[in-house]
């Protein structure tokens, strides 16, 4: 797929943001450190996690995903070097600000200092000193090139939504030309989106949606329809909807369609009228293409009711998850 294929065709408007996108972006959460929570890294990876080593890997994936046609880009600070890594790539291959979509989040700090047996990796922190600290250390990385600052892992719990402080100083940042958003985690994150929507103060939402876990799809929906853009992470759930450990379900729903289970479950997700892009977290060229190649599926809605017996209870997805080891 080319870049001018997509063009008139695939480029869409992310909600209200008037920001340019495509229906597959990329983030840099499994390229930008050494260690996530994905199953099967020690195999797509392979030993060599330098930061040299971790930084080409993401380059060529970064040109890949550009040559294709990929226009929205996805980065956090808790992403070891991702921001960095981006801001490099960027200005290597000169493009300029407003030519690609850049988003990033703040509230996760990185702290596993490139190690792959760090005790913590990252620390949640969802205060104002937090985002004036962590907006300054992205702009020093990705300048101009920030479209979109967003909450990292949001809850209605957290009590971000009722700092004054935060609010205030996202607003400050939206009327500076930034759009502001947030990402959701949890068994409750369609508590929190509803929340989001109510404060009108958001223009994206990022949320976990996936075949294991499609409770938030109502919630998104309403967000959708007030107007908010809609990123989906996670749509093949860290790895367990691909070929490392899918389901027999999906196994055999792709085997039929000469698919791939990691490209059918991506297509599950563009199949959802409300989802405006879908993050690839490929570690690699051929999983990027992998992953691409979903947004030639044409979605059959039978596989709906079919593979709709792989949805978990959200409690024991969400502690399915947080029981992944970092690797």
């Amino acid at each position: 797929m080319t870049a001018e294929s997509w063009d008139g065709t695939g480029m869409r408007e992310l909600g209200r943001t008037g920001l340019r996108v495509t229906p597959v972006g990329i983030g840099l959460a499994a390229l930008g450190r050494p260690a996530y929570i994905t199953l099967g890294r020690e195999e797509d990876l392979g030993g060599d996690r330098s930061v040299d080593a971790m930084r080409a890997r993401s380059w060529a994936v970064l040109d890949a995903a550009l040559a294709a046609g990929v226009r929205y880009f996805d980065v956090a600070r808790s992403y070891g070097r991702a921001e960095e890594f981006l801001g490099g790539w960027l200005r290597e291959r000169g493009i300029t600000p407003g030519t690609v979509t850049v988003g990033s989040k703040w509230g996760y700090a990185y702290v596993g200092e490139w190690r792959m047996d760090a005790d913590r990796h990252e620390v949640k922190e969802l205060s104002a000193g937090q985002l004036r600290r962590q907006l300054d250390e992205t702009r020093a990385l990705l300048g101009e090139h920030l479209s979109l600052y967003q909450i990292h892992s949001a809850t209605v719990e957290s009590g971000v939504f009722d700092d004054q402080d935060v609010l205030g100083g996202l607003r400050e940042l939206r009327a500076s030309g930034v759009s502001v958003g947030l990402s959701t985690t949890g068994p409750r994150q369609a508590d929190t989106i509803d929340r989001a929507v109510e404060l009108g103060l958001f223009d994206t939402v990022q949320a976990t949606w996936n075949l294991l876990e499609p409770s938030a799809g109502p919630a998104l929906d309403r967000a959708h329809r007030a107007g908010l853009g809609v990123i989906v992470k996670e749509g093949v759930a860290n790895g367990r909807l691909t070929a490392h450990a899918a389901p027999d379900a999906l196994a055999r729903a792709a085997r039929e369609r000469g698919l791939t289970p990691d490209t059918l479950a991506l297509a599950a997700v563009l199949a959802r009228p409300w989802a405006g892009v879908v993050l690839s977290g490929a570690a690699s060229v051929e999983q990027f293409h992998s992953n691409l190649a979903a947004v030639h599926v044409a979605w059959d809605p039978e596989l709906d009711e079919r593979l709709a017996v792989l949805a978990e209870d959200p409690e024991t997805y969400w502690a399915t998850r947080g029981s992944l080891t970092w690797q």
